[in-house]
């Protein structure tokens, strides 16, 4: 009989599910049971105030704007990354993962230091007409930056797993650059593109550090919510607080149901094709 390098199933599943007991289920049960505390009505009042639909509508657009940035230069980064070599590819290819190392609080108030109008970059944007700091631009700017690894990490591995015979094929066949692209690679990216997605939009969705350096946090206007969140929380509201974080977690939950099923079928056409 072979020797198992791993303990068997009992103790790894086990130590499994008491560490999301623990990490996960614990702290997000609390949440709902203090939520819960509250009426529906008083619920219903807390999430739909004028604020706290304002914070939804800053946080969603500012985070889909983010993603859609990343989407584009994430899949750029990655596909240099991987297609070609120049000098310093493994200084890019490590600073990739600086949003992960760098403290979030850090990064804020770096970004804020270079958009703000006398900052390297926000002087340069000013002459333009174009102001960053304390506007929702800048909200986007610090969401991209956190969020960026998510996609190059996701699309990066599939990308040098993919079989280059295929794009030799398509191209003695007669197919364009494009083409190639939209009906070789495309396909078999697109799973690890929708899991990119959503990691980088729940990052987006639930950053805080980074934004409320730059952002200004003016209600109506540049108040994200889980900074409303933390404010109810300084007042010692604490229902309050759990009522809007809820609603951030029930959005987080529906989006990755979303990208779960898209996901699904996307493997499922791939496939079959």
């Amino acid at each position: 009989m072979a020797r198992r390098i791993l303990p068997g199933l009992p103790l790894t599943l086990g130590i499994t599910l008491v560490y999301v007991a623990v990490i996960v289920v614990l702290p997000l049960g609390a949440l709902i049971f203090k939520a819960a505390s509250l009426g529906p009505g008083d619920y219903w009042t807390i999430i739909s105030s004028d604020r706290a639909v304002a914070s939804y509508r800053v946080t969603l657009l500012c985070a889909a704007a983010a993603t859609a940035f990343n989407l584009v230069f994430g899949m750029a980064l990655a596909w240099v990354i991987v297609r070609y070599r120049f000098p310093g590819r493994r200084i890019v290819d490590a600073l990739v993962d600086l949003p992960f190392a760098l403290p979030t609080a850090v990064a804020g108030i770096a970004l804020t230091t270079l958009f703000a109008s006398n900052g390297w970059f926000g002087s340069a944007l000013s002459t333009l007409g174009l102001k960053v700091a304390y506007t929702p631009l800048g909200i986007i700017i610090a969401m991209a930056f956190t969020s960026l690894p998510f996609i190059v990490r996701t699309v990066q591995p599939v990308l040098e797993e993919l079989d280059g015979a295929l794009e030799e094929a398509a191209q003695t066949l007669g197919a364009s650059d494009s083409e190639i692209f939209a009906k070789v690679l495309l396909p078999q990216l697109f799973p690890a593109i929708l899991a990119g997605l959503s990691l980088s939009f729940a990052r987006s969705l639930g950053e805080f550090g980074a934004i409320i350096f730059i952002a200004g946090n003016q209600p109506y206007e540049t108040e994200i919510t889980a900074l409303l969140a933390f404010i109810r929380l300084e007042e010692y509201d604490y229902p309050a607080s759990a009522a809007i974080a809820s609603v951030m977690l029930m959005a987080a939950f529906l989006m990755l149901a979303i990208t779960n099923i898209l996901q699904t079928r996307a493997l499922r056409y791939t496939v079959k094709g």
